[in-house]
């Protein structure tokens, strides 16, 4: 489906970004558009790329005419732009709003204005039940796309609009296994907030291949989940002290400004109407008009009976099972490589 396409990568240069050119790059896709507002690391990306097929546009998702630009011609476009943090969104809800919420609404509207075939919008398990700013403007940015996505098919099709929610991505930036990576390295204790706190585990494969899965099934406002499994933060410490042969003490520093004990992939309202789709769940959007008897006196959705799916009750990950899924990243095999005491 992406054979003589151009595609576009909000936030290109993450994790994500890169994850995208890595699938990408060799593949039929015409053109891959980065768009982000760092220079110095388009700049790196440029030089190890080398690659007629990537484009770089400099420009940020709150300015409509940077992000409009950079939208003529495009087919399809995976904004993945966020800020992610969730200590500095706590700190700064508003840098927050800017970015995921009215950054996302002007990544939508450029689009529709541009009539770009499908927008993927990329969004977290931190949106549901959100108790910190972060999980808040990604939850915003949910309803913001599913309610354009509601206009545009009552009005007859257009560009697609959907997304897909992810748990925690394995050694993303920011996320904890560098930290724990970086501590074990510098012979330092592994900071750990609760150790019963749960969280999932995907790799980037694994996000791409939701992405993908959303791009081949998505209709107009769905939503697309990877079943994922899960485990304790303090389980992960522990793998890597053995993964590492780190005698580095471990440290429990209690939950942190915005954090949860466990994350949350679906309600259970969403588990009431959501498809199974083997790996993954498709949560279909509520399509009903402003018709308030519907709300009031002809209720319609049945709640599920079963509970919602977070990282307490899904397939929890035995020490053993967390090794294998570590040792399967590259950045895992990199940092052992390069390590001295390995």
């Amino acid at each position: 489906m992406f054979a003589n396409k151009t595609l576009l990568i909000t936030g290109g240069t993450g994790s994500f970004g890169n994850a995208v050119l890595s699938r990408f790059l060799d593949s039929e896709v015409k053109e891959i558009r980065v768009f982000s507002r760092d220079e110095k690391k388009q700049e790196d990306m440029r030089i190890k790329l080398n690659s007629s097929k990537v484009k770089f546009y400099i420009g940020d998702v709150r300015h409509y005419d940077s992000v409009s630009s950079a939208m003529t011609g495009v087919d399809y476009i995976f904004h993945a732009a966020a800020l992610k943090q969730v200590p500095s969104c706590e700190f700064y809800p508003m840098e927050a709003v800017r970015t995921n919420i009215l950054g996302t609404e002007n990544v939508l509207n450029a689009a529709l204005a541009a009539s770009v075939e499908k927008v993927i919008v990329l969004s977290t398990d931190k949106a549901v039940y959100p108790i910190n700013a972060m999980g808040l403007s990604k939850a915003m940015m949910e309803k913001l796309m599913i309610a354009k996505a509601r206009t545009i098919n009552g009005n007859g099709g257009g560009t697609i609009l959907c997304g897909t929610r992810y748990g925690n991505v394995m050694a993303t930036r920011g996320s904890v296994i560098p930290l724990f990576v970086s501590q074990i390295k510098a012979n330092s204790p592994l900071t750990v907030t609760d150790p019963k706190m749960t969280r999932f585990l995907m790799s980037l494969d694994e996000a791409i291949d939701l992405v993908l899965h959303a791009f081949q099934h998505a209709a107009h406002g769905d939503i697309f989940v990877q079943k994922s499994p899960a485990s304790t933060i303090y389980d992960l410490a522990v793998v890597l002290q053995e993964i590492f042969r780190s005698d580095s003490d471990i440290k429990i520093i209690g939950t942190r400004h915005g954090e949860k004990l466990y994350e949350t992939l679906l309600t259970r309202e969403e588990l009431a109407k959501a498809e199974d789709h083997g790996s993954y769940y498709r949560i279909i959007p509520d399509d009903r008009d402003l018709n308030y008897n519907k709300y009031f006196t002809e209720g319609m959705e049945q709640v599920s009976v079963t509970e919602d799916y977070n990282s307490h009750n899904t397939t929890r990950l035995s020490l053993e099972e967390v090794k294998e899924k570590l040792m399967g990243l590259d950045y895992i095999q990199r940092e052992l490589a390069s390590w001295s005491g390995s």
